[in-house]
């Protein structure tokens, strides 16, 4: 049986016993900033479990892929080295939302095991959680119910570090129990021995296969327990270890769900390493790339973005360095992931060009810098005094931020090496840094008010959106006012605070596209609404003003939308449609959205591109969206299921999480995407599209910005505007003849440059002033003075001439240039074993607050202080003096 069909039978299995099979989430938890990847099955249920979400059904089974990299949760080192870790598996589980509890869940696990996979029932051993670790009583229920199927001798009672699981410090929680398999014909009988027996004990002879979480208990801020009124249960088996055991082995990576990566990556070295571990890395690592970016992780430099950079430059290291690998093969393991795995997750195939482009992009970036960062290693490794086996933290953070070589990797180095890296260390080391630059943490944002998932609860059904067709309401009911995040039953003249309405034409931020504003007015109050927020859920929140008379709960209002602002932003979020359809037609299938904001006066589209736009695709790209808004084409929305909606074409944002019943909006034959926000009646109505900016925000996503409408037509006036303007400047009837002019200006000015600074070099090493001629220090001759040489290519002139002219000695020029100060020190060769000229001037730069530094002969510097030149030059003497001298 292979792993396919395991997963097959299992969803099959716990189906025909009233369980509704939910598709696997994303990798990326939905509105869980707690958690930087989902690691199990429970994560997509959470708040289900903690009753904040409510689903149709008590009963769920689903097979949720999962990763374990990064944060609390991280298996990355031990990937490749042991038979059982993976970054990336699956999980078997099925949940119960206070419907069944420990009988049928102990006995579904069992007949799953020995009836549908047929595994011998003397093999297995459970273990139940005795009662030490945690305010809760041994676990007698679980062990009477085992004792059915078990016999005693093989139930072991452990304690709460292995066999009672907690969602957090407080809240939900409940004893848990392991089904383990033993490598071996049957299982001993060591339950009843005294001693460290058994599967707790790091007892190589078993493997956990099934965990069973009876989730039966609050656990309070004091550590009491008191008993939920409705217990559930939360269970988890892994895919890959189910593989192992029925294909009669005893490594998750000789299964069919690993092996034929593995086999892939030998076939790819150019030679054969002994070891299996390079190859169980980038077999492992490619199941984790290729999930990650079709859940829409890119590689980039913070939080999930770098953990997969850390995952992939892993794998392409091991590729390269132990496999000799030498160009880039990556992007094929990864197309084999999607190949074996695309049938299940539909996902993978919908974005197989995107999953391609970005891993070659990637490696081959990391391959430019992987060689000279390897050598640098070396470098400093071969500095180490002798004896000392440490290697500096601070050289492994100038790696990661010079060569983009993760500290893991580094570490793995040092260990080849026979040396250690303190990680935390650099870490530390580049947080400072980061922070330094004003740069973001590694990890996630804040936790969502609990305000608005209680406020979500509370008034679950009793509020709905009406705005799709309506922009005006004759009566809407206040449901509930909050003020700083507290409810209030009034708000007077003058106040600020939120509300929200029995019905509501108001749209609520998300999507992309920005919230509402209008009035409100009804029983002596006027109220202006300064926003519309979803924050979350369906509850739309509006963010008031009272401007008049006084807000109660209970009040009726009639509503207004700004139909002007409305209307301006419905023209983006179309054009945003149209756009995205050109930008697949012009570049290719791998472009796929990545984020965008819709606003009244222009929108932002991100999307997955690996290089700037052409002139060329940026004009097919505003002609293609334009024809589409000429052709007029009907705007056509409608509700469907998730499943129809992929079948008839539709689009969706990268990574987003789509309900079981989806809108689709529909622009002309071409543009389906999944979308809940508002849009033109007719392409038409968007008047004029017009790109005003395009670059690249992070690796691999290009941003564009666009105006249409009114806006496009005043940014065509504008930039015509300018023309006139530079066309009558320069004296030019035609602004055609403008690039010329201007080509024919700027070599003018390249000639005058040269010019300037051949009269600079010329100025600064002629003349007879005091200042020109060298004092003798220690033997050694020292010119340095200040010289009005603004060009840094005539500076360094200026240096070799002085130096050439002194035969034998230093010459330091000081400068400004650009509001800034420049230092220059040039040596002859033949001092080279007495002055350093890097080390010279990092002892004058501080004087013009700014660093520096070169080689023997030649080395510069720059600061922001230009009025600390005359100091650093009459500081010279006594530097170089000082190092002659040592």
């Amino acid at each position: 049986m292979n792993a396919h069909e395991i997963r097959r039978r299992f969803l099959r299995f716990f189906e025909q016993r009233g369980h509704t099979i939910v598709p696997s989430s994303s990798l990326v938890p939905a509105h869980d900033p707690t958690l930087l990847f989902t690691n199990a099955g429970m994560v997509q249920f959470k708040d289900v479990f903690t009753g904040r979400d409510q689903r149709p059904y008590s009963r769920a089974v689903s097979v949720q892929r999962c990763l374990r990299a990064g944060g609390k949760h991280n298996d990355l080192d031990n990937v490749g080295f042991t038979p059982r870790h993976q970054t990336f598996f699956e999980m078997l589980g099925n949940f119960s939302f206070g419907d069944y509890f420990k009988e049928d869940a102990i006995r579904w696990a069992w007949e799953f095991l020995t009836e549908e996979l047929k595994i011998p029932k003397e093999r297995l051993v459970v273990s139940i959680y005795n009662g030490e670790g945690e305010a809760a009583p041994y676990d007698q229920e679980a062990f009477d119910l085992w004792l059915k199927y078990v016999p005693r001798e093989r139930i072991y009672a452990f304690n709460a570090k292995e066999n009672f699981w907690q969602m957090g410090d407080t809240g939900p929680c409940g004893p848990c129990s392991e089904i383990h398999i033993f490598h071996g014909d049957e299982a001993p009988p060591d339950a009843a021995r005294e001693g460290d027996f058994g599967p707790a004990f790091e007892d190589d002879r078993y493997t956990e296969l099934w965990n069973l979480v009876f989730m039966q208990y609050e656990k309070r801020e004091d550590g009491s327990m008191v008993k939920l009124a409705r217990p559930s249960i939360d269970t988890g088996a892994g895919l890959e270890r189910l593989a192992a055991v029925m294909a009669g082995v005893d490594n998750n990576y000789e299964t069919d769900l690993l092996e034929p990566l593995v086999e892939l990556a030998k076939r790819e070295a150019k030679v054969q390493e002994l070891q299996n571990a390079p190859y169980r890395v980038i077999a492992d690592h490619a199941r984790a790339t290729a999930f990650l970016i079709a859940d829409g992780v890119f590689p980039d430099r913070t939080g999930r973005e770098y953990v997969l950079r850390r995952i992939m430059r892993r794998a392409i290291r091991y590729g390269s360095e132990w496999l000799a690998i030498d160009e880039p093969f990556f992007d094929k393991i990864c197309a084999a992931v999607v190949k074996e795995f695309g049938e299940v997750y539909p996902e993978l195939r919908e974005r197989a060009a995107t999953i391609e482009q970005l891993v070659r992009m990637e490696e081959e970036s990391f391959r430019r810098t992987l060689d000279r960062g390897v050598k640098l290693f070396q470098h400093y490794a071969g500095k180490l005094p002798e004896g000392k086996r440490a290697f500096p933290p601070e050289q492994a953070a100038t790696l990661k931020d010079t060569y983009g070589i993760p500290p893991d990797l580094t570490g793995i180095m040092c260990r080849e090496h026979g040396l250690t890296l303190d990680e935390e260390a650099v870490e530390a080391e580049l947080l400072r840094r980061q922070a330094g630059r004003g740069g973001e943490k590694l990890g996630a944002g804040e936790a969502q008010a609990d305000i608005y998932l209680e406020l979500a609860s509370e008034l679950r059904g009793r509020t709905a959106f009406v705005g799709y067709t309506r922009t005006q309401l004759g009566s809407a009911t206040v449901i509930k006012l909050l003020r700083d995040g507290a409810p209030v039953n009034q708000l007077a003249a003058g106040a600020e605070g939120e509300l929200v309405l029995n019905d509501t034409p108001f749209y609520g931020e998300s999507g992309g596209q920005i919230g509402d504003t209008g009035a409100l007015a009804g029983g002596g109050a006027r109220v202006q609404v300064l926003d519309t927020v979803k924050p979350t859920g369906d509850v739309h929140v509006h963010r008031v003003k009272v401007t008049e008379g006084q807000l109660r709960v209970g009040q009726s209002l009639h509503a207004y939308v700004d139909v002007g602002r409305r209307d301006a932003i419905r023209r983006n979020h179309s054009a945003t449609h149209l756009l995205h359809h050109a930008l697949r037609e012009v570049l290719g299938p791998h472009v796929v959205q990545k984020g965008s904001l819709v606003a009244p006066d222009r929108l932002r589209f991100d999307f997955s591109h690996a290089k700037p736009l052409t002139l060329e695709e940026r004009r097919e790209i505003e002609r293609r969206v334009n024809a589409a808004v000429l052709a007029n084409v009907e705007s056509e929305t409608r509700e469907m299921s998730l499943s129809d909606a992929k079948q008839a074409g539709a689009i969706g944002l990268f990574g987003e999480k789509y309900g079981d019943e989806v809108r689709v909006v529909k622009i002309g034959a071409d543009s389906v995407e999944l979308c809940g926000g508002t849009h033109v009646r007719r392409s038409g109505d968007i008047g004029l599209f017009t790109i005003i900016s395009e670059g690249g925000i992070a690796q691999g996503v290009r941003r564009i910005e666009a105006v249409t409408g009114m806006g496009a037509l005043e940014h065509i006036q504008h930039n015509a505007g300018v023309l006139g303007d530079l066309a009558a400047q320069l004296h030019e009837a035609d602004a055609d003849a403008l690039v010329d002019r201007v080509e024919k200006l700027q070599a003018e000015l390249k000639q005058k440059a040269r010019e300037i600074g051949e009269l600079q070099r010329k100025l600064a090493t002629g003349g007879s002033a005091a200042s020109d001629e060298p004092v003798e220090v220690e033997g050694v001759k020292l010119l340095a003075k200040i010289v009005s040489v603004a060009n840094p290519k005539a500076l360094r002139e200026a240096a070799d001439t002085l130096r050439d002219r002194l035969r034998s000695g230093v010459v330091i020029l000081g400068a400004k240039s650009g509001g800034k100060a420049v230092l220059l020190v040039a040596a002859t060769k033949d001092l080279k074993s007495k002055v350093h000229a890097g080390k010279l001037v990092k002892e004058l730069v501080g004087h013009i607050d700014g660093r520096g530094g070169g080689r023997p002969d030649m080395a510069q510097a720059g600061g922001s202080n230009p009025g600390g030149l005359p100091a650093a030059i009459a500081a010279a003497e006594a530097a170089l003096r000082q190092q002659l001298t040592k």
